[in-house]
């Protein structure tokens, strides 16, 4: 139990220092969440017509419209242009929100590898090649499951950024795990 600790701990620390490099320092993810010069003139109109906060695809059509109708609709859109709005009533966000948020997401990710560690634990046989190709399958697997279902849908902008992040943070927690798990 200890090692798996140690290895999440460890492990969680580098994957979660990759993703703060990620997406600030190496500004991978640049492409989705870009700078238009025009957004004072769109946020005052989206304001001005959302009430609530809530995810917004444009163009589709109302819950509870038939398929047929669907269907349809979705024929008179093709070839035009299309949105996907994550849309917020209000920024606030405090350094405490900031600081907070930060925890929360170290923990999460330190939990995601003490459970990968728990898992190499019940191996018989524990090679440092075995647990880094774990780790590197972990990594597509997140990449697979989110970002890249995501972008087979929606077209993200930042889907090789994910890749990025999927394959160099859990190279570097693999490496980390490959030779801490395989230790007495």
């Amino acid at each position: 139990m200890k090692k798996s600790i140690i290895g999440a701990i460890v492990g969680g620390l580098l994957i979660f220092i990759w993703q703060t490099l990620s997406w600030t320092m190496l500004d991978l993810h640049r492409p989705a969440q870009d700078y238009t010069p025009k957004q004072d003139t769109i946020m005052n109109f989206l304001n001005s017509q959302l009430n609530a906060d809530g995810g917004y695809l444009m163009p589709t059509v109302p819950k509870g419209t038939s398929f047929d109708e669907a269907n349809k609709a979705g024929e008179q859109n093709m070839n035009k242009p299309w949105a996907f709005i994550e849309y917020h009533k209000s920024f606030h966000i405090t350094m405490n929100d900031m600081y907070m948020n930060m925890f929360r997401g170290l923990v999460a990710t330190m939990f995601m590898v003490w459970l990968l560690c728990w898992m190499l634990g019940k191996w018989s046989k524990l090679s440092f090649v075995n647990v880094f190709l774990a780790c590197i399958f972990t990594g597509l697997i997140v990449f697979i499951n989110e970002p890249y279902n995501n972008y087979i849908w929606y077209k993200i902008f930042d889907v090789r950024a994910h890749l990025t992040d999927a394959l160099a943070s859990w190279g570097l927690c693999g490496i980390w795990l490959g030779w801490w798990m395989k230790r007495k």
